[in-house]
């Protein structure tokens, strides 16, 4: 007679781990979550914190601490279910709370196998860094309490839009078809027009720190750009919210296009301005990481190397050249360069995915058959119809996300404004961290001890 079957204790089912939850995609998405969660805290608090200068340190990984946190209260109380929850308009979710037993321990939607939990903290860290980004627009001169009233506002009446419309299953891109693998749409070009658009209305920093502006700490700006960097091993693994084959190629294809991108700005460095930047390398691996991201998974090895030339030769084009001759650029004060590095550099992502995305990668990723084909493939195949849908698809989303952010940043600025300034006072950036927070990042001797002291 036949033994009973058992399964090993490390498979077995059991009230805790339900017969529908895969242990090992869990564990990659909390895995993933993390790594995105460090690009921010500590990743872009140390890349902000030593990227300005010495008096700006505090407030600016200041603003960006402070938005991780605010972003998370909100998230679990009202901004998941309005990003990935019922219906409420085409491109937006009803208000709910992500906070109760029963809908926290249920799978998650799409039939993906893990708890809602899961992927409410997933879809968090996403959340966080975009507001992040948008603070590096604004480094230097903003007001820290309409920075506070900011972060809310804006993850409410913008985030929470081109999340529902672009990723949820019920958003109206979605169900359109339109490709974003991980974000670059919904974050990046989202907060690289945020941004553009706050630093607009915030004003400008004082004269002279935009004429002289260095790092207090390249090596230590380095190492938050390293952070973020392999932090987006989780930022593209972990949306296939499986553990499989494109996800590895997602990875794989992140850090040849950083890569490539990093190397190409170097060499348009070399070749024109004589030096080889450091500065400039970290902006080119941005643009890299930027730019495959809303095609990580979905297309070949090859198109990641064409998309990391583009991405470190275009940014560095707009950034180098045009920005010195387009007055309305000029008069913009983008402290970190956030419209170049994001802005343009995830709509090149977009575009290029409506070029480059392949069928198969596409079916692998969407679990639909001839819904998403690239216009080069639509070519090959004959379906040129399909082809040219997908690249129109691609550049309506940028349209719709750069209107979206344009109204929705504007309306929120004038808002806060009727409260407290949005700009901080001459005498306050005069002085910077000291006058702010009564904090400063380094001493200058003894144990911080003030010269007047």
């Amino acid at each position: 007679m036949a033994g009973t079957f058992t399964l090993p204790p490390n498979l077995a089912t059991s009230e805790a781990s339900p017969d529908w939850m895969n242990k090992g995609d869990n564990a990659w998405q909390l895995i993933a979550a993390t790594l995105v969660g460090l690009q921010s805290v500590p990743g872009l608090i140390i890349l902000y914190g030593a990227g300005v200068k010495k008096k700006w340190a505090v407030n600016s990984a200041f603003m960006a601490l402070y938005a991780f946190a605010c972003v998370l209260v909100c998230w679990v109380t009202w901004g998941y279910q309005m990003s990935f929850g019922d219906t409420l308009l085409p491109f937006w979710g009803k208000i709910d709370v992500a906070l109760e037993e029963e809908f926290l321990l249920q799978q998650t939607f799409g039939g993906y196998l893990f708890p809602n939990a899961t992927m409410v903290f997933f879809q968090f860290v996403f959340a966080a860094i975009t507001l992040i980004l948008i603070a590096g627009a604004l480094l230097g001169r903003m007001n820290f309490y309409a920075w506070m009233m900011f972060v809310p506002l804006w993850l409410t009446f913008s985030y929470t839009f081109a999340a529902f419309s672009i990723w949820s299953p019920n958003g109206f891109l979605f169900k359109k078809g339109l490709i974003d693998y991980s974000g670059g749409y919904v974050i990046h070009l989202s907060s690289g027009v945020a941004g553009f658009t706050a630093a607009y209305w915030v004003g400008p920093r004082l004269t002279k720190d935009r004429e002289t502006f260095p790092p207090n700490n390249i090596i230590l700006m380095l190492a938050g750009a390293g952070l973020l960097w392999m932090g987006w091993t989780g930022f593209n693994g972990g949306d296939p919210f499986v553990v499989s084959i494109d996800a590895s190629l997602a990875v794989l294809n992140t850090h040849v296009c950083a890569a490539t991108s990093l190397l190409t700005w170097i060499l348009l460095d070399t070749v024109f301005f004589k030096k080889a930047s450091v500065i400039g390398a970290v902006q080119g691996m941005i643009t890299g990481l930027v730019c495959i991201t809303p095609a990580a998974g979905v297309v070949q090895g090859w198109a990641a190397i064409i998309m990391g030339i583009c991405s470190g030769s275009i940014p560095w084009f707009t950034m180098m050249v045009v920005h010195k001759k387009s007055e309305l650029l000029q008069k913009v004060d983008d402290t970190m360069a956030v419209f170049h590095t994001h802005a343009v550099a995830g709509s090149l992502g977009g575009i290029l995915t409506g070029l480059f995305a392949e069928p198969k990668l596409n079916r692998l990723f969407y679990g639909t058959v001839g819904k998403h084909v690239g216009l080069f493939y639509g070519i090959q195949m004959g379906d040129v119809k399909t082809g040219f849908r997908q690249i129109g698809l691609q550049l309506a989303g940028i349209v719709f996300v750069v209107c979206l952010n344009i109204v929705s940043t504007t309306i929120i600025c004038l808002f806060v404004q009727l409260f407290v300034p949005l700009r901080m006072s001459e005498k306050d950036m005069e002085i910077g961290d000291e006058a702010i927070h009564g904090e400063e990042a380094y001493a200058i001797w003894g144990d911080g001890e003030k010269l007047d002291n």
